[in-house]
């Protein structure tokens, strides 16, 4: 089953359950998901749509990161919410020990480069993690292993 497809189940399933965080939070990632269909003219491959849906979670961090600063803790909780909501739909994230054991690999290959290097080794280690885990996180495990 695609991704849109199941985003397009739950939204059903959310509808039937007036879920309001869940409708509304799906509702606007398949609107995402179409505007990039119809930019693209053509379906979305489900990387695509992951890429979309993880655009639509940078932004509910950063809304979240805004509403913090701010003080408003009613639109916090629904920001929450519908990260929550999403986060579900990520695949399976590596953990840290794992980041650290592909970083040791990556870095052994490249014969242990030294700390001005940092944007060769974070090229080839995204290339090899895309979508299995969080850039920052990566970012924190090599500049750890170099530094």
């Amino acid at each position: 089953m695609s991704l849109k497809t199941q985003l397009q189940d739950d939204l059903k399933t959310a509808l039937r359950a007036n879920d309001p965080m869940r409708k509304l939070a799906l509702r606007q990632t398949l609107a995402e998901i179409k505007n990039a269909e119809v930019a693209k003219i053509g379906e979305l491959s489900d990387d695509e749509a992951l890429a979309v849906l993880r655009t639509e979670l940078k932004r509910r961090r950063e809304t979240i990161a805004e509403l913090e600063t701010v003080s408003r803790p009613g639109l916090l909780a629904e920001a929450q919410a519908q990260l929550d909501v999403l986060s579900a739909y990520l695949p399976q994230q590596m953990s840290r020990e794992q980041i650290a054991e592909t970083a040791k690999a990556v870095l052994a290959g490249m014969g242990n480069p030294g700390p001005n290097q940092m944007g060769q080794v974070m090229k080839q280690m995204m290339a090899e993690l895309k979508g299995k885990a969080d850039g920052r996180l990566v970012q924190d495990v090599v500049r750890e292993l170099i530094g």
